[in-house]
């Protein structure tokens, strides 16, 4: 049997995109609400479309912010992808009263003055620190959508351009986060969901 990857669903944003890309590397994923399923699978992807402020809130009520904090601590590898990774933060400058699930230490700032918000294109990597989820892929072009960033924290592994050096991933142990889109950026994201589904299946061998 191979890895199984839970792919979080609260019901909001283009879920599914983040799935396919699983589905088509031949990877058993499920895109599932379901805490039976999240706790059993040897990955988890936490998905995100749209403002901080609403991801939370249907994280709280659906009870997967609970379900993606007990995944991350437990040594599992997991993945946050755009919102999905700026809610691993402990807050953003988009909700300022709304606190993020605390993962990753830090805060999420707008993106710098004097470039078009959101930053809406595609995006040259640049690795700043050598990471697996990474591996050939410095220099690549990713797809990116979004108006706030993560803070420079020792926990960034690239960064991008826009008015300046802009957080584009980020890691701490088993917790893995890009702030591009990676299933919407074509064969150099496919590239990083095998790096992440190696590393799925190097935790459970």
């Amino acid at each position: 049997m191979g890895a199984k990857v839970a792919v979080l669903d609260y019901g909001i944003g283009n879920l599914h995109s983040a799935q396919k890309g699983l589905l088509h590397l031949g990877v058993d994923a499920k895109l599932t609400s379901n805490p039976a399923e999240i706790e059993a699978a040897d990955g988890v992807v936490l998905p995100g479309v749209g403002a901080f402020g609403a991801t939370m809130n249907a994280l709280e009520q659906s009870g997967l912010g609970v379900l993606a904090v007990d995944a991350a601590a437990s040594g599992r590898p997991f993945l946050g992808i755009c919102v999905g990774m700026q809610v691993l933060y402990e807050r953003s400058e988009e909700a300022p009263d709304v606190k993020g699930l605390g993962i990753l230490n830090g805060s999420v700032r707008r993106l710098p003055a004097g470039v078009k918000h959101p930053q809406m294109q595609w995006n040259q990597l640049e690795v700043t620190s050598e990471h697996p989820l990474l591996e050939g892929l410095d220099g690549e072009w990713f797809y990116f959508v979004h108006s706030f960033a993560a803070e420079h924290t020792s926990d960034v592994i690239a960064v991008t351009d826009y008015g300046g050096p802009v957080v584009a991933a980020s890691a701490n142990d088993n917790v893995w986060a890009t702030q591009f889109h990676p299933e919407k950026s074509s064969n150099v994201g496919l590239t990083l969901v095998s790096n992440f589904v190696k590393q799925v299946e190097r935790s459970v061998a």
